[in-house]
């Protein structure tokens, strides 16, 4: 089992508290997402390391799938490993049309793409900063 800080919840946040996770902690929870999306075949892993960048969360990893109904298994599968190795629960958004599921693990946030969708979105560009490319995964 891992060891959660707690951090207060800061201005425009819910009553729930903020969940940080060790640096350790982190990297296994990202180790597990990859390992978890390669053996689901999701399609176009990348990780997009955050730390220091954004207060949202350490790494974002962003994938496809190849229709509603893997990317809604893909993201089910992957909120009960995270779960069942004690890393807490996941918050899950966008899991009935599954053109775009967000799963919020705390330190390590997930988004889930049909690919039409994640092509119109384009997060990579987004999230992209000049000094620190995206890692492609292991997909």
């Amino acid at each position: 089992m891992t060891q959660a800080h707690t951090a207060p919840a800061t201005a425009g946040q819910t009553s729930a508290q903020v969940i940080r996770l060790a640096k350790g902690d982190t990297d296994a929870l990202l180790a597990l997402v990859l390992q978890q999306l390669d053996d689901d075949q999701a399609q176009d892993v990348v990780s997009i390391p955050l730390e220091g960048k954004s207060s949202i969360a350490d790494h974002m990893v962003i994938a496809s799938g190849r229709s509603t109904r893997q990317v809604a298994a893909m993201a089910q599968k992957l909120a009960e490993k995270i779960k069942h190795d004690g890393f807490g629960s996941v918050k899950l958004e966008g899991l009935p049309a599954a053109d775009w599921v967000l799963i919020d693990a705390g330190d390590v946030v997930v988004h889930l793409f049909r690919p039409e969708v994640r092509s119109f979105y384009n997060l990579e560009r987004m999230w992209a900063f000049g000094d620190a490319p995206p890692v492609a995964g292991t997909a």
